[in-house]
């Protein structure tokens, strides 16, 4: 396990290495353990898949695999990609852009 995780799921991020780099999605899930997270429409790899009734059909399938949290940025408001610091603002901790200082 890594130290930290700042991600969570639905976040922007950008990928910054790897055979996507340049490409931004969400996250769809975020694996805390491994360190790993699962960006939507990135780091696809072919799959088979086993034909199970008449109605669901086999087959070769594109989908996700997980990378490394950290091979991705979060992206903030105006599109640039910063690092994620917690403060804490009263009883609670809120995630802030590090580059602009707004609340993620």
């Amino acid at each position: 396990m890594i130290g930290k995780i700042k991600l969570k799921k639905n976040d922007q991020v950008k990928i910054i290495s790897g055979k996507d780099s340049g490409k931004t999605g969400r996250v769809l899930s975020v694996d805390r353990i491994r360190g790993r997270v699962v960006v939507e429409g990135a780091n696809l790899v072919k799959k088979t898949k086993r034909r199970r009734s008449e109605q669901d059909q086999g087959g070769i399938i594109e989908i996700e695999a997980p990378l490394h949290i950290s091979n991705v940025m979060v992206v903030t408001k105006n599109g640039k990609t910063t690092r994620v610091a917690i403060q804490q603002k009263g009883d609670n901790k809120v995630r802030i852009a590090k580059k602009t200082g707004e609340e993620l």
